[in-house]
């Protein structure tokens, strides 16, 4: 196995153990991401890429990283030391995903890796340099959505802000508009004291409706008249 290329992405914070990640291409045809370099106690050395070890909530069967304290899903409170040890007595939160299994392999990658750290350190300081680690701009800002944009410039511009509040007033208007019935079909029913029913249209006032409905109700409630000059039916009846 040869290593063709190492790439190397310096970080920022000189003072962080995270010093670099790195990828290696093995025979020009395979590569390996994220390896990391990391400065411990007897120098710097290379972590392989790894992911962190998760284990199910007892309750709702939802994953969990193993230093969680509470579950993501339900909330409910985990033991914190439910980690299995090495043989050191360090907790297992990580497991790598490539790695050499042999000691030869792992000195191979740990030399390779260390030189080329070392020469971009010297790059890193001369004008004109760039990074050739492929991090698939990771490192860019994302992009605020339609809302958030037309919601920042209304802030700052102020004849936005009355337009969009107006526009706001008038779709709100018409909501109110479109949730009222229609006036020409609201019917109102009054009962006589005769106990006749007449409808009236009082959306429209129609105040044909209106003196028909009072002139039954007052015929209603006059007396009949007796006939002029003559008696009523049965008057001098012995």
């Amino acid at each position: 196995m040869r290593i063709t290329e190492v790439r190397i992405k310096l970080m920022d914070d000189p003072s962080d153990r995270l010093c670099a990640f790195c990828s290696i291409t093995l025979d020009e045809c395979f590569v390996i991401r994220d390896l990391k370099i990391i400065h411990g106690a007897k120098g710097a050395f290379v972590a392989m890429p790894s992911r962190k070890l998760t284990d199910r909530c007892p309750k709702c069967h939802s994953k969990n990283h193993l230093r969680a304290t509470f579950c993501n899903q339900c909330g409910v409170r985990l033991h914190s030391e439910r980690a299995s040890k090495d043989d050191d007595g360090r907790a297992k939160l990580y497991a790598d995903i490539a790695h050499p299994i042999n000691s030869e392999c792992r000195d191979q990658i740990q030399q390779m890796v260390i030189a080329a750290y070392e020469e971009e350190l010297v790059k890193a300081k001369l004008d004109g340099y760039v990074c050739t680690y492929d991090d698939f701009e990771e490192d860019r800002y994302a992009s605020l959505n339609d809302e958030n944009e037309a919601g920042s410039s209304s802030t700052g511009n102020p004849s936005n802000s009355h337009t969009s509040s107006e526009r706001g007033s008038s779709s709100g208007n018409g909501r109110q508009q479109a949730e009222k019935p229609d006036a020409s079909r609201v019917r109102m029913t009054m009962e006589t004291e005769a106990g006749k029913m007449l409808r009236v249209d009082s959306a429209r006032g129609d105040e044909k409706n209106q003196r028909h409905a009072e002139s039954e109700s007052k015929r209603e409630q006059q007396p009949a008249t007796r006939p002029a000059g003559g008696e009523s039916f049965g008057d001098g009846i012995i």
